[in-house]
């Protein structure tokens, strides 16, 4: 049976980039693998996908009982697919929190580390097979990286994550900054997307005493473009709400190259957390938060209700 490799829901460059670079490394070993993604990818991603060469992999909406599959990038039952329970995972590569609710049917390999990538895992993993890489694969796990990182402007970025972009950068004889300004421009295209897809694009389900929030980032080197769309996407804010089931909407509009985070503020809860998880002073329908970027390691671990 093919092996399925795939990441979470709503899947961003991490989440598309490394399971076609596990899927290369399981069959470069012996393995049939076979990448795909649990929904649209987001532009950067797509971007990227094509920049080195490679087709998007296939949009899956489920997994049927038994199925052989290894999840990357997320270990959350929430961001995987409903029978995610039934199927054979062979293993986790991630580099989040333990979440819990997953359940095997045998032991399985589980690998989460604390860098900032999960294609940095991923190089480590693969030791002296690494060698063999192809540009493509290079390719995408510098991209996967940069990403992850913002260019290493991220808190979550490690020294880690920026040593191997940076050989491997070397090695593509590429330059990270302009590389990287065009993965950013790409990422800030937001035009072909609804309010409802941008609020769903790049999100999280987490739950805090019992409140359930869809925790939404969007990344851009030109916040304005999303900005200039604020009453529409707070008009939409609810119904997204209402049909992923959770009781808000939360999201944060991360300005790359000022390194800081505004939050939209519909109403009274969003306000409440606002003040209470980042000390800020809510005037208005947004709030502009300094230094804010990381959902991972500074939005989901503060927020209060």
């Amino acid at each position: 049976m093919t092996t399925r490799v795939f990441g979470h829901k709503s899947p961003d460059t991490d989440s598309t980039g490394s399971p076609l670079i596990w899927e290369w490394f399981l069959n470069h070993t012996g393995f049939e693998a076979k990448a795909a993604l649990l929904g649209q990818p987001n532009t950067e991603a797509a971007f990227v996908a094509k920049r080195w060469g490679f087709a998007l992999p296939e949009v899956i909406n489920d997994v049927a009982d038994d199925q052989s599959c290894v999840i990357v990038d997320t270990n959350n039952p929430a961001e995987l697919p409903a029978n995610i329970n039934n199927a054979d995972v062979l293993a986790i590569i991630d580099h989040h929190k333990l979440t819990g609710g997953l359940e095997t049917k045998n032991p399985i390999n589980i690998t989460i580390r604390p860098l900032a990538c999960t294609a940095t895992i991923m190089h480590q993993m693969m030791g002296d097979d690494a060698k063999h890489m192809p540009d493509g694969i290079k390719g995408l796990m510098l991209s996967c990286i940069l990403s992850d990182t913002l260019a290493f402007r991220s808190p979550t970025t490690t020294e880690v994550d920026k040593n191997l972009a940076e050989a491997l950068a070397r090695d593509l004889k590429i330059d990270i900054e302009a590389y990287a300004t065009e993965m950013f421009d790409a990422k800030s295209d937001i035009s072909a997307f609804s309010d409802a897809e941008l609020l769903r694009m790049d999100s999280k389900e987490y739950a805090v005493d019992g409140t359930k929030f869809r925790v939404s980032v969007l990344e851009t080197t030109s916040p304005k473009i999303v900005l200039d769309r604020k009453a529409s996407l707070i008009k939409t804010m609810p119904t997204v709400a209402k049909e992923d089931k959770v009781d808000q909407v939360l999201l944060f509009v991360v300005d790359i190259l000022k390194e800081e985070a505004t939050m939209l503020i519909p109403n009274d809860l969003t306000k409440g957390v606002a003040e209470k998880s980042f000390d800020a002073t809510v005037e208005g329908d947004s709030v502009v938060l300094p230094g804010v970027m990381s959902r991972k390691k500074q939005i989901i671990p503060a927020l209060k209700v």
